[in-house]
């Protein structure tokens, strides 16, 4: 039996029939809460079965888990993800790895050019939780080249379901702009050409500098960037932007939020230009023309059937009262070519 039906058998089991008629029913009343608590709890328990199914496999392998000090541990050459200025589930992980220790070990590789030097594969956040608290980090040790390496990395975190959308596009760009052919990039990321193909035309869209302040936004899904993507081909769009990441707001949020603050900005139609009409009447008081104003343009608009002929005569006066104009102002206007 695996860990997976085990767990199911020992929580999930359905009562008999004679365990049906006897249950009191306020026994079953059970609240919300306790169900998702419970809910939580198991996919809980499903994760760590199969983080230590992969711990027995590398052991069995002869792979031995080491402590490092993490200092000596350096970054992926391919970066996956974007860092969150608030992660309620990072305090978590340092809350429980603080009083509970480190249950999963990372993975790194030798440094391929430094001596006693290492990169991590995966585990990054383990690995930052040992670094704020001082301690050396459990971690397997394991000769890749970097095609392993990226695959490896890929494959942890998809089985894990931790890339957002916008991380995983971020990730094939790099990857792409490293010089990894399109089949590494497929199977470091379990996904198809085409799909691969719309991940990187949204990466190549958004600005890292942008993606980088709003963070990995996991509520945000492939529609929504695209949209994004799509409105920041908007005339002054990347304006209406900036002051949104220049509030107060912006700067509090976590980053879900801050995604659906610059998707709103970027998603407001644009402002029409300010319009003037003004009307111009006859010594008999009848309105008979309107002189709309806008931005960079005044029209003079005639009432033929107020005064007809009227608007052919002022078009024929049009040199005159130029010159005329020109005159009052003293030269102050001349022709624009």
């Amino acid at each position: 039996m695996s860990r997976k039906d085990a767990i199911d058998s020992l929580f999930l089991k359905k009562p008999t029939a004679s365990e049906k008629t006897t249950t009191d029913k306020s026994a079953v009343r059970v609240r919300t809460g306790a169900i998702s608590a419970m809910g939580s709890s198991l996919q809980e328990m499903a994760e760590g079965a199969k983080a230590a199914a992969r711990l027995q496999d590398q052991l069995a392998s002869g792979e031995a888990v080491v402590f490092l000090d993490p200092s000596t541990i350096e970054g992926s050459p391919i970066a996956d993800r974007l860092p969150a200025a608030i992660d309620p589930k990072f305090q978590q992980l340092e809350a429980s790895i603080s009083e509970e220790g480190q249950q999963v070990p990372i993975l790194v590789r030798p440094h391929p050019e430094t001596a006693g030097r290492y990169q991590i594969v995966y585990g990054r956040r383990r690995l930052r939780v040992a670094a704020n608290l001082g301690r050396e980090v459990s971690a397997i040790v394991r000769n890749l080249t970097d095609r392993e390496l990226v695959v490896a990395q890929g494959r942890e975190n998809l089985d894990r379901a931790d890339l957002s959308f916008i991380e995983k596009a971020l990730f094939a760009l790099r990857l792409e702009d490293a010089g990894f052919d399109r089949a590494t990039i497929i199977a470091a990321l379990s996904t198809d050409k085409s799909d691969l193909s719309r991940y990187i035309a949204v990466a190549r869209s958004i600005p890292i500098n942008l993606a980088t302040q709003i963070g990995p936004a996991s509520k945000a899904g492939r529609s929504r960037w695209v949209s994004l993507a799509e409105g920041l081909g908007r005339s002054k769009a990347m304006d209406a932007i900036n002051v949104v990441l220049e509030s107060e707001q912006f700067r509090n949020s976590d980053s879900d939020t801050r995604f659906a603050l610059v998707f709103k900005a970027v998603s407001k139609p644009p402002a029409r230009p300010s319009k003037k009409v003004k009307a111009w009447s006859t010594p008999k008081g009848k309105k008979a023309a309107r002189i709309r104003q806008e931005v960079g343009r005044t029209a003079l608009i005639f009432d033929e059937k107020l005064v007809p002929a009227f608007g052919e005569y002022v078009a024929d006066q049009l040199d005159r009262l130029y010159t005329q104009f020109l005159e009052i102002n003293e030269g102050g206007e001349s022709d624009q070519q």
